[in-house]
């Protein structure tokens, strides 16, 4: 399994799309900090607010305004500043129909990034927690996004003749939480950013307290391990699929 370099000198613009408030960081924190530190631009797109998240000491309506913001700090915490949220989604009512198709589309082209981070629309057996239906929804309609439609001028053909969107190649698509990863990103350097990034989210971590801790490490140890980097080493798993 080979190692790949946290950013390259033809990388500039990087898109992660997510379902959730909290799923980037959970499986890409660490990654996304070694980019903005060698001064890729990151876009974070959420398509919903998460709010089926959380637990009862909260209440439900103030749950989608309240994850907002955490994802906000926790993008702040590995260099992020761009966090956009597409409305009229609900958490857990994902699918990748034309409508979610479209607005991926739309940033796309806004954004213009040579590489997009994105769940994995295969089912992960072995990780069942991996494979929420939104994720596999978001994977899905992320992919047919970046193709063929958003390098197609005739696909959605309003995003160009209403809004000056023009069409916009990805040259690779990057799947977190994939059943069969192919590369592995060392995070041992940023880990610490990804636990701040991953304690913002006060409303879905806080009541882990150390074992939050404790079990990402765990998590990317063994990513380490299947990766074949060095013992004590820390990695994030991806499958990256070249796209242009």
């Amino acid at each position: 399994m080979p190692f790949v370099p946290l950013a390259t000198s033809d990388l500039s613009r990087v898109l992660c799309v997510a379902a959730h408030p909290d799923d980037l960081d959970f499986g890409a924190a660490g990654t996304i900090a070694g980019w903005t530190d060698a001064g890729v631009k990151v876009t974070y797109l959420l398509c919903t607010r998460g709010d089926q998240g959380g637990f009862d000491d909260t209440p439900r309506e103030q749950m989608p305004a309240l994850r907002e913001r955490e994802q906000r700090e926790a993008a702040a915490a590995v260099g992020v500043d761009d966090v956009r949220f597409l409305d009229g989604y609900r958490d857990g009512w994902l699918e990748p129909g034309h409508d979610l198709q479209r607005d991926i589309t739309r940033v796309i082209r806004q954004v213009r990034p040579e590489r997009i981070l994105a769940p994995s629309p295969e089912r992960n057996w072995d990780r069942i927690g991996a494979s929420h239906p939104d994720h596999l929804a978001v994977g899905e309609a992320t992919i047919r996004a970046v193709y063929p439609a958003a390098r197609n001028p005739f696909a959605f053909p309003e995003l160009l003749c209403s809004e000056g969107l023009e069409p916009w190649t990805v040259s690779e698509i990057w799947l977190q939480g994939h059943p069969v990863p192919s590369d592995f990103v060392d995070v041992t350097d940023t880990f610490d950013r990804k636990i701040a990034a991953l304690q913002a989210h006060r409303s879905q971590t806080e009541h882990m307290g150390a074992e939050l801790r404790e079990r990402v490490h765990g998590w990317l140890t063994m990513g380490a391990r299947r990766g074949g980097l060095p013992e004590g080493r820390l990695a994030e798993s991806f499958r990256v699929v070249t796209t242009g």
